[in-house]
């Protein structure tokens, strides 16, 4: 056996390129399992966990020879989640040797059903894979608890990454370069919360062919978004809704209310139609029957990552729609007011309806109503 530390490892670290990332280099790894305990599903979680079972066997493998960094590395990974390491005799190859594995701490989680590596690799293994990159970013300068707290957003903008690296990325008249070619020097997350900031230092590629000088560039890190105005053909009526929104109370907006579409964030194993079916129950209370794409976009892309999918989705709109509405759980407060198309017309030229989402699919819709019958 190599010098240093021997883990067991069980769950979703057997998944390679997360086990690379997480240590930080390619690891060695041989099969082993741990008598008399089993594998199960976390309750609500997309990561498993290991409990006693006498008469059975957890199968995973083990890693020997880790440094006192390679070990930092993955506490940091697994400590977020609320586990630590405890010393257990494993079975690898014809006899038993120690190892340290990561059991749940105490009432942490609550297991479940089995835990299947093949169907969640499936299921999760790309995002998981892709979060951890920024996860692990923040090892050395955050706690296993600020990045924990941060984690589902991290989750949200690893899945947007990957919707960004499927789409389609016409290039007929923009510059053809990649983002591979911007030469990142120093990359620092001055700010992990909500959301996150992130200052590069980088050059990149001018148009005239040669790379720029070292230059300072920051952005407000948020995942993919919808919008859905919802449209009733037969009233000809739409739904908006109502809420106080800091980011114009900062600007100093006298009247931070604003007037917008029904938005919110894609959750990681969602796709953006499924998201707008969701926010439009949670923010409204009212199902759509059908959805029109109108357009995917960036908001802001100089300094926000954020690209949004907007719909108008048709539905149901009598006058009790009218309500107050939103998630309490999500401290949201939201007034939905259903009004005739015209009315927002009037609204959009007067400014009062003034956030850009909400102007293109107004804009959209008086092109499109007639055929929405």
């Amino acid at each position: 056996m190599s010098h240093g530390t021997s883990l067991f490892l069980y769950g979703t670290l057997l998944h390679g390129p997360l086990l690379e990332t997480v240590v930080g280099r390619p690891v060695q790894a041989r099969p082993a399992h741990l008598a008399d305990h089993s594998v199960r599903a976390v309750r609500a979680e997309p990561f498993p966990m290991i409990v006693r079972d006498p008469g059975a066997a957890a199968d995973g493998v083990l890693l020997e020879g880790l440094s006192p960094e390679d070990l930092a590395r993955l506490d940091f990974y697994e400590g977020a989640y609320g586990f630590t390491l405890s010393e257990v005799q494993v079975a690898a190859g014809a006899g038993a040797e120690k190892a340290q594995v990561y059991f749940p701490n105490a009432g942490a989680w609550q297991a479940d059903g089995p835990w299947d590596l093949a169907a969640w690799v499936a299921d999760w293994g790309a995002v998981t894979a892709k979060a951890a990159v920024e996860f692990m970013a923040l090892h050395g300068g955050h706690t296993p608890e600020e990045a924990a707290r941060a984690y589902p957003q991290i989750m949200m903008r690893a899945q947007s990454a990957l919707r960004a690296e499927a789409m389609p990325a016409p290039a007929t008249l923009r510059n053809p370069a990649k983002g591979s070619t911007i030469e990142i020097a120093t990359r620092r997350r001055p700010h992990v919360g909500y959301f996150a900031v992130s200052r590069d230092d980088l050059r990149f590629p001018r148009f005239d062919g040669t790379m720029s000088e070292t230059v300072t560039r920051e952005a407000f890190l948020m995942p993919d978004a919808v919008t859905v105005l919802p449209y009733d053909p037969k009233r000809d009526r739409v739904l908006i809704i109502e809420q106080y929104r800091y980011g114009m109370h900062m600007r100093g907006d006298p009247r931070p209310w604003s007037l917008e579409p029904i938005a919110g964030r894609i959750d990681p194993g969602e796709s953006p139609e499924e998201t707008a079916h969701r926010e439009t129950a949670e923010e409204a209370g009212i199902t759509l029957s059908a959805l029109h794409s109108i357009g995917r976009h960036y908001p802001s892309p100089g300094a926000v990552s954020e690209f949004l999918h907007s719909f108008v989705g048709l539905a149901d709109l009598p006058d009790d729609a009218s309500r107050i509405g939103g998630l309490l759980s999500e401290q949201e407060d939201i007034r939905a007011h259903v009004l005739p198309f015209e009315r927002l017309m009037e609204l959009v030229a007067t400014g009062e309806a003034g956030t850009s989402p909400l102007v293109l699919s107004a804009y959209w819709l008086a092109l499109n109503r007639a055929g929405l019958g």
